[in-house]
């Protein structure tokens, strides 16, 4: 998998699995409303079903009150306009009311007039609910409702039924009246229908948006991933090029070495040994010519120690030898030596463990630090450490010089091939400097570039 690949799935996952977290909670949630909502709704409807209940057998009562108290009337006449007053009364399309007496014996049944005179206190639903039993204990209660299932007419379809029943006192009655409930069924499956259509809906909508949003980050991504490779790319060609540019310049100066003093040396010395064979052929004397040896053996050991030097510079003995500290540490000396220089050095980290490629930068560094120090600074003390900060390599050099001007910038080519260098194993170089202060100059390498592994010691 490329990291273009990767970048775009570590956006893309916490984006869906939040996504898909939200839209789940807002769906559990969502129904969770909506069957509060219908609960609420059903309490709401049964509330009013309930009131007009009670409102019904009012009238009704109204109505047969003015038979209950009339004297005229004997019992058996009051009884009959009573049953038959209640047999009349009709309201909406299946409203009706119904009478027992206590022991179950049914008086009044307008829809199912074979009940009249039936005993029906021993009746079940389909559920089982001793229905008039309930329905005389709720009216023997003071007045009450009872749920149970009946026959609705026409079809005589058995549905849910909530009854409300009081007590005729004269006679210790139980009067009441019903309504079904299969219309606020109706009603909350239609709402729930709604509801659940709408919960679809906005998933619908959400999952669009997603997807939309899936589309436009890729796109981004793409754009960025583009973007930043044409970036990559010009950073990389121009880190290429100053490369190349610091090889040739290495080439030229190690050219202009070889040629300018290696190569006078060796000629001087050619030069030498054939005056000296010159002499001894014309049999010039032996102090002469011994003379002439010794000017040669001296352009030869100056031959020597330059070749040494050069190769020094190209790559330092003690660098393979005894690795970067000791190198350091002997370099430091030397400078101290040289220039009277008082040195403090202190080496956090074993450098032992370095990379190859980040042993020499370093040491090249020092390098330069050093010598801008004694071609320019003018300083009485250095303070050179190697520390590890948090996830880095840390290289400071300070001086205690007569520093530069800030606001003109070094561009120096020593300066320059330092920043190079780091550039190319992926340090960062920072210099500050302030007149009469000093310099301070710091490297920064990360550890996972500097050490092999992480075979390092803080």
């Amino acid at each position: 998998m490329t990291l273009k690949s990767k970048i775009i799935l570590l956006t893309l996952i916490p984006l869906l699995l939040a996504t898909a977290i939200i839209t789940y909670l807002g769906v559990t949630h969502a129904h969770s409303l909506t069957q509060q909502e219908l609960a609420l709704y059903e309490q709401r409807m049964i509330a009013t079903r309930k009131q007009a209940l009670k409102d019904n057998v009012a009238i009704a009562m109204s109505a047969i009150r003015p038979i209950i108290d009339d004297t005229t009337l004997t019992d058996e006449q009051a009884k009959q306009q009573v049953r038959d007053l209640l047999m009349g009364l009709r309201y909406g399309e299946d409203g009706y009311f119904f009478a027992y007496q206590q022991d179950g014996v049914n008086l009044v049944h307008p829809t199912q007039p074979d009940f009249v005179g039936q005993n029906l206190l021993e009746f079940q639903d389909r559920e089982g609910d001793f229905l008039i039993k309930n329905l005389l204990q709720a009216a023997n209660s003071g007045g009450g409702f009872h749920r149970y299932i009946w026959e609705k007419p026409p079809l005589l379809v058995q549905e849910d039924k909530l009854s409300y029943v009081v007590i005729i006192e004269r006679w210790n009655w139980m009067m009441g009246t019903g309504l079904y409930l299969d219309d606020i069924y109706r009603d909350l499956d239609v709402a729930q229908d709604s509801m659940n259509r709408n919960i679809t809906a906005s998933l619908f909508t959400v999952l669009f948006v997603l997807g939309l949003t899936v589309v436009v980050v890729v796109l981004l991504g793409l754009l960025i991933n583009l973007r930043e490779h044409r970036l990559a790319d010009a950073r990389l060609k121009k880190l290429i090029q100053r490369f190349i540019r610091m090889q040739i310049s290495e080439r030229r100066k190690f050219s202009r070495e070889l040629h300018d003093g290696i190569n006078q040396m060796l000629v001087s010395g050619k030069f030498r040994v054939e005056l000296v064979a010159n002499k001894l052929r014309k049999g010039v004397a032996w102090e002469a010519v011994i003379k002439d040896l010794q000017q040669a053996e001296s352009v030869i050991d100056q031959t020597i120690r330059e070749v040494r030097q050069i190769s020094h510079d190209l790559r330092p003995t003690l660098l393979d030898d005894l690795g970067l500290e000791a190198a350091l540490i002997g370099m430091l000396t030397q400078f101290s030596e040289r220039t009277g220089i008082h040195v403090e050095h202190q080496f956090t980290p074993r450098l032992n463990a370095l990379m190859e490629e980040v042993e020499i930068t370093l040491y090249r560094m020092s390098q330069e630090c050093l010598s801008n120090i004694e071609k320019h600074a003018e300083a009485k003390n250095v303070t050179f450490t190697i520390e590890i900060q948090r996830d880095l390599l840390c290289l400071e050099c300070r001086d205690d010089g007569v520093g530069f001007d800030t606001g003109e910038s070094p561009s120096g080519i020593g300066v320059l091939n330092m920043r190079e260098r780091l550039a190319l194993i992926e340090g960062e170089f920072f210099i500050h400097s302030e007149a009469s202060v000093g310099t301070t100059v710091i490297a920064t390498v990360p550890i996972d570039i500097a050490f092999v592994g992480e075979q390092y010691d803080s």
